[in-house]
């Protein structure tokens, strides 16, 4: 267990110590990583990000309905754009850190961050990974989905099977007092025991307030290492699953696109989270 010197959470001066802050000081106690108060969310900041969840749902599934052999990404990043905008929202990648596009489209070989283009022609039997952040009102959510393009190999769809699989494990590793290193290592554990592996160069997020925000969700690791998880936390799962090995690269051709490093295909979903004193709640759906 790592030692974390530094304290976190900290009752203000004056103020009767809660049940839940006694419970965060007991782990602080021991050397645990807590959240600071920052990252707990008011029932307001919470229903704002699920009012953005449901723009960012109905993007996904307008994208489901049309996506299609013989359409170029870009076509899906445009449909996109449109309907968050439409929607009064604001899509959150456009621009974010130079990021030339308002989605992300990977495909195959693509862990994550390919970006759209009129060059770029969806095929027979790719595997796609639609990834969209919306801005409504300030609050911000995240998801992506996979598509499989017509018919793909077994292998393939399998593969897709399972990465949805890893984020549902970890979901259900997830409860009021675990920790971030209970999730990843629920999810690395059935990755292997399906003969993939866990991509570690990217992990899952804090979300609603900021694009990227503590906690840092891996997606492997050991059970009770990681940030302390407790009720008010929003933050995404996204596990990247291999075919082949975890390491990856980014394409020297753009600066953004994460590329598997044997280049065997990979695949991805992704839901944004709220911790309950009941377990999780999707607020992407």
């Amino acid at each position: 267990m790592h030692l974390f010197k530094k304290k976190n959470w900290v009752v203000p001066k004056g103020q009767e110590p809660t049940e839940m802050d006694r419970k965060i000081l007991f782990y602080q106690s021991k050397g645990h990583l807590v959240p600071r108060r920052g990252l707990i969310l008011t029932p307001g900041q919470i229903d704002g990000i699920r009012k953005s969840g449901v723009i960012n749902t109905a993007c996904l599934d307008l994208v489901a309905e049309n996506i299609k052999e013989g359409m170029t990404t870009n076509e899906i990043d445009k449909l996109a754009h449109d309907f968050i905008v439409k929607n009064g929202a604001i899509p959150a990648c456009l621009g974010y850190n130079g990021y030339p596009k308002s989605v992300c489209v990977s495909i195959n070989e693509e862990v994550c961050h390919g970006i759209p283009s009129d060059d770029i022609v969806l095929e027979e039997g790719d595997i796609v990974n639609v990834d969209i952040t919306t801005i409504l009102n300030g609050y911000y959510s995240d998801a992506s989905r996979m598509f499989i393009i017509g018919k793909t190999s077994p292998e393939k769809e399998k593969l897709v099977r399972v990465a949805k699989e890893c984020l549902e494990v970890g979901m259900k590793a997830a409860f009021p007092y675990c920790f971030v290193g209970d999730i990843g290592n629920a999810i690395q554990r059935h990755a292997h025991d399906n003969g993939y592996t866990v991509v570690r160069d990217l992990c899952g997020h804090g979300v609603g307030l900021k694009f990227h925000e503590d906690p840092e969700v891996e997606h492997y690791g050991r059970k009770g290492t990681g940030m302390l998880l407790v009720p008010g936390m929003v933050f995404t799962i996204e596990p990247m699953i291999n075919m082949g090995d975890w390491r990856v690269f980014i394409d020297e051709d753009n600066g953004w696109t994460v590329v598997s490093d044997d280049e065997l295909p990979s695949a991805q979903w992704e839901h944004t989270f709220v911790m309950t004193d009941n377990g999780l709640e999707i607020l992407t759906y």
